[in-house]
């Protein structure tokens, strides 16, 4: 038996509360971005996040609502998504409160800040790996707007590199779950994809190898 969830009745807020619930876990994207005026640099995670190009390379974050984040990367076009890792929990955290616009969350939750390359807001010195990016486009979706941005450059401390590309045990990933829920790694699992092979004989489709029977 199922419980039957309907939009239409529950009201945006309360499907809010179940799709983020049932999408699960979401890779939070914890961006700096700087005001017109360069006196303020804010930070803030957000849990809708993920690749959108490789080629080119564009990453895109959702701003539910009209955040500083979002106003920002509009007046500047620029933004930083530094890498969220398990040790940051508490930081991350802290930076997530609605500070007024003028506020910098660097400076109310004491992080350390680095400089960027080829952007103006500065990068969580903290942060395994960030992403500097160049504002591509923005689009209006309901009542959120989904940022786009080409990364210019990207930046890994170098005792997370394994095998010439960040390793997730050493990133130790930090997500997002339901309410007020955060997820960790956990175990990893590594299975090859499976290749195509072209059918032989009666021209039907190979089937995928099984996994053996457990033992009696």
């Amino acid at each position: 038996m199922r419980v039957e969830f309907d939009p239409e009745v529950m009201g945006s807020d309360a499907f809010y509360r179940f799709m983020t619930s049932v999408v699960v876990p979401r890779p939070i994207a914890w961006v700096s971005t700087i005001t017109p005026d360069g006196t303020t640099e804010n930070l803030a995670p957000h849990s809708f996040f993920s690749i959108a190009s490789t080629d080119p390379p564009i990453v895109q974050f959702t701003s539910i609502g009209r955040k500083d984040s979002l106003r920002n990367v509009e007046d500047t076009g620029e933004f930083v998504v530094n890498f969220s890792s398990e040790p940051l929990l508490r930081m991350i955290n802290a930076t997530a409160t609605d500070f007024p616009r003028t506020v910098s969350e660097f400076d109310v939750a004491g992080i350390e800040r680095e400089p960027s390359l080829r952007v103006r807001p500065a990068r969580v010195a903290a942060s395994p790996v960030v992403l500097e990016c160049r504002s591509h486009t923005t689009l209006r979706m309901g009542n959120s707007t989904l940022v786009f941005g080409r990364v210019l450059h990207a930046a890994a401390k170098e005792e997370y590199i394994v095998d010439g590309r960040p390793g997730s045990e050493r990133l130790r990933p930090l997500t997002k779950l339901g309410g007020d829920e955060w997820g960790t790694l956990g175990s990893i699992i590594h299975l090859n994809r499976i290749p195509y092979e072209e059918p032989e004989g009666n021209g039907s489709p190979p089937h995928p190898p099984q996994e053996p029977p457990p033992s009696p």
